[in-house]
């Protein structure tokens, strides 16, 4: 009888380990952009079978989840609102698509661009921006986070979350 070297244990081991984990990704089927939107309107969105364009998270809660569309129909799908700033900053479509974010106050998909921001939410990514439709004296208008967001003027920015929460 042969006997057992423990280099061929190890590569046994790696070799289940890689295909239960090629085994698990693709049984997720995990949604990262979807095509065909041409009517660039917000998509239903399933909670736990999209990923973040951005960092790649799945988006577990629509609290603060956001979408880019652009002319093409192809859609994007965020966790954090700050996140489609951030992936938008270096496309060449970047000026040419509809952003829809979830709103806090009304649960609804509104226009990222006609919504309001407050800047100290405790969000996914902690950029602190939650989208709302209803303007409140302590919100900011679109460009107003984008820049902020842009800057690194966020919650994720120790001196600029002591300024916001006031320590």
């Amino acid at each position: 009888m042969k006997k057992v070297t423990p280099f061929l244990i190890i590569f046994i081991i790696i070799f289940i380990i890689v295909a239960l984990f090629l085994s698990l990704a693709s049984s997720q089927n995990m949604i990262v952009i979807k095509e065909g939107n041409y009517k660039m309107l917000p998509l239903e969105m399933e909670l736990n079978r999209y990923q973040d364009s951005d960092c790649g998270m799945v988006i577990k809660d629509l609290e603060y989840a956001s979408q880019v569309i652009a002319k093409n129909g192809k859609t994007w799908f965020f966790h954090d609102h700050g996140g489609f700033i951030n992936w938008l900053k270096d496309k060449e479509f970047k000026d040419d698509v509809v952003i829809w974010v979830m709103s806090k106050d009304t649960k609804k998909w509104i226009n990222a661009k006609e919504a309001f921001y407050s800047l100290n939410d405790k969000t996914p990514m902690g950029y602190g921006f939650g989208a709302y439709e209803m303007k409140d004296a302590r919100h900011v208008d679109f460009e107003s986070m984008k820049l902020r967001m842009l800057r690194g003027e966020t919650m994720n920015n120790p001196l600029i979350k002591k300024q916001l929460l006031g320590n």
